[in-house]
């Protein structure tokens, strides 16, 4: 297959989007939209383990695009907003085994996979310092060191895997690109060892568990401007350090 056709196939998210519902919405083979429609149901709705609110944001891809299509910055900052401050309802996940209320957010359900990225998309809207906030809770609510410290199964290694990004400050949104977003650490240092033999050191400034707000990232010495850093910065080690406040 070319490169064309996986790049159109890639734009496909805006054809099941339905400006009338705000929403990734199911559509029957004739093309228009299923009719009953409940973006918070995780059963019968067209996703598997989910629902419109936790698989409708999956454009990692083109994550520009899909706010812009979903209403503009603002917009989409509330729509996040409601996702973590909703309470889903019983009877939305009773027929669903693979969600239970010892991962569930809100109606973010961190104990299943596919919205992991979520907490991280307010990395692209005017309020950053909520990715900050939201992930620090999330580390902090979901996971313990006790027998059943992870909050939903392991699938490949990624519930552990997401922990580990965002302790040490930054996460791939878009598995495959050379962006890593930043969070909000959780470790006070850190060190790895990279494959080609170079040590990636990360130091925080103030950690505190009050101090959850990045105030400035430096990679090697030099302040990231924006909230992303490129794998060229860290691939031949270095240090990065995080300022850490209370404030936002």
């Amino acid at each position: 297959k070319s490169e064309n056709e996986y790049l159109k196939r890639s734009e496909n998210y805006a054809k099941v989007y339905n400006p009338k519902t705000g929403f990734m919405h199911p559509k029957l083979s004739d093309g228009t939209f299923k009719k009953e429609f409940d973006p918070m149901d995780t059963h019968g709705q067209g996703f598997i383990e989910g629902n419109a609110f936790n698989y409708g944001l999956y454009v990692p891809q083109n994550v520009p695009n899909m706010i812009s299509m979903m209403g503009g910055k603002d917009k989409f900052s509330k729509h996040l907003d409601e996702i973590f401050t909703t309470e889903i309802a019983d009877k939305y996940i009773e027929k669903n085994e693979d969600i239970t209320r010892d991962g569930i957010i809100g109606n973010y359900v961190h104990g299943n996979e596919p919205g992991h990225h979520i907490p991280y998309l307010y990395n692209w809207t005017n309020e950053p310092w909520k990715t900050q906030e939201r992930v620090r809770m999330i580390l902090r609510k979901m996971y313990t060191a006790d027998a059943d410290g992870l909050c939903g199964n392991d699938d490949a290694g990624q519930m552990s895997a997401w922990y580990i990004f965002s302790a040490l400050g930054f996460y791939p949104v878009l598995p495959g690109s050379d962006e890593y977003q930043l969070g909000s650490p959780m470790v006070k240092s850190a060190k790895i060892n990279l494959e080609n033999g170079k040590v990636l050191n990360i130091k925080t400034e103030n950690q505190s568990e009050t101090n959850v707000y990045v105030s400035k990232v430096t990679v090697n010495g030099k302040t990231v401007k924006g909230t992303a850093i490129k794998h060229s910065d860290i691939a031949n080690g270095g240090e990065i350090v995080f300022y850490m406040s209370s404030k936002r």
